[in-house]
């Protein structure tokens, strides 16, 4: 049995520190006097604030990271012990929920304090962002920070959030290792008959069981030689022969995700599914092949779309072969024709070539990569060649 070394759970204060100076040194290049962030993601990337209390959405949060210093945190008191035991030390609350003012004047008025009332504060605002906080206390906050403005800062957050230190490269390729076991050993547990509502159970049972902290995604599904709806829930549809399975996992360690997929054939698979499989699995030779720094996302989906095509794909309307990965199952970029983010070491990336094959069918391999001076290294361990037969 392959394992994979279990990382220390958290971070020592120095990594919160070294991006909190990386972002306050992007941010005096862009001109920002403070920087607001509000969703699960950018505020644990500050303050290493992990709960599962983010499920609710009565409750918003906030941190501020000022020119110079640590950050705030201004967050409903319900959260004031869990933040406590994090880095930041400076943590504002009110008794949430307050509809009549969710923390806004609150929130004002530290970014008033931290700021000295004037300037430019970032907010990240580009695609793949969101507020998390309702559009009228927005507009409140607006009002009472004012002559204070909001900017976009999503060209600090993006380049920040892209590059991996390595404490958190092995958070998920610790994850990757268990779901790759996970993977490797399925066969084993399945067997002709099963349902798909059933494949799912065992599969979260097995993940569980094998160190993931959670399932959080998993989606797949089966179809007769081949499969198109890979998003629905389970069915209780039964696994017949010359059914191809796919399963694709976003599970956890610590906060950090994998997001790989794994193709199986109920019974020998039909000659245009086993092509289909070859062609994908080359395409992700190709990726492998070119994921270098230096290399624009643009150019990596090139290198495995070409591959699909020469091999007879009918189309892809997904849009994208793969795509950022580390506290979020899916970050930027984007493996896409129009991306033109340089790749760099310490991104950790998926490459995930998929292709209609037939009508109505569709073969799609995933795995996880981080991307180094030379070759990218593998996180997730490769899938064989050939789909594993389940008879």
């Amino acid at each position: 049995m392959i394992t994979t070394p279990v990382p220390p759970r958290g971070f020592p204060d120095s990594e919160f520190a070294a991006r909190t100076q990386r972002a306050q040194k992007l941010m005096s290049e862009a001109a920002l006097d403070a920087l607001l962030v509000l969703t699960e993601p950018d505020v644990r990337y500050f303050t290493g604030f992990l709960t599962p209390f983010w499920q609710s959405p009565t409750r918003p949060w906030f941190v501020i990271v000022p020119a110079s210093g640590k950050p705030v945190a201004v967050i409903p008191t319900i959260g004031a012990e869990c933040m406590a035991r994090t880095w930041v030390d400076d943590i504002r609350t009110w008794p949430a929920p307050v509809p009549a003012d969710e923390g806004v004047s609150l929130l004002a008025d530290t970014l008033i304090e931290v700021t000295g009332g004037s300037g430019r504060v970032g907010l990240p605002m580009g695609p793949e962002t969101a507020l998390r906080m309702s559009l009228n206390d927005f507009n409140k906050l607006s009002k009472l920070i004012d002559p204070l403005q909001f900017v976009d800062a999503s060209p600090v957050m993006q380049p920040l959030r892209m590059i991996k230190s390595e404490p958190e490269i092995d958070k998920v390729r610790y994850i990757c290792g268990v779901m790759s076991g996970v993977f490797e050993g399925l066969p084993d547990h399945l067997s002709m008959g099963m349902s798909e509502v059933e494949i799912f159970k065992t599969f979260k049972s097995l993940s569980l069981e094998a160190g993931a902290d959670d399932v959080a995604f998993l989606v797949g599904g089966l179809g007769e030689g081949g499969y198109a709806d890979i998003i629905s829930p389970p069915s209780a549809r039964q696994s017949r022969p010359g059914d191809i399975l796919i399963l694709d996992t976003g599970a956890t360690f610590d906060g950090y995700f994998c997001d790989f997929d794994r193709n199986y054939a109920f019974g020998e698979p039909d000659d245009a599914a086993k092509r289909a499989h070859d062609v994908v699995y080359r395409a992700t030779e190709a990726g492998l092949a070119t994921a270098r720094p230096g290399v624009t996302c643009a150019e990596l989906f090139g290198a495995m779309q070409r591959v699909m095509d020469e091999g007879g794909a009918m189309g892809n309307d997904v849009g994208r072969l793969g795509h950022g990965l580390g506290m979020q199952l899916t970050e930027w970029p984007s493996n896409m024709p129009s991306d033109m983010t340089v790749l760099e070491p310490g991104m950790v990336i998926t490459l995930e070539p998929g292709m209609t094959f037939a009508e109505g069918k569709v073969m799609v391999h995933e795995e996880n990569i981080v991307i180094r001076d030379g070759a990218p290294e593998l996180l997730s361990r490769r899938a064989p060649a050939d789909m594993p037969v389940i008879g």
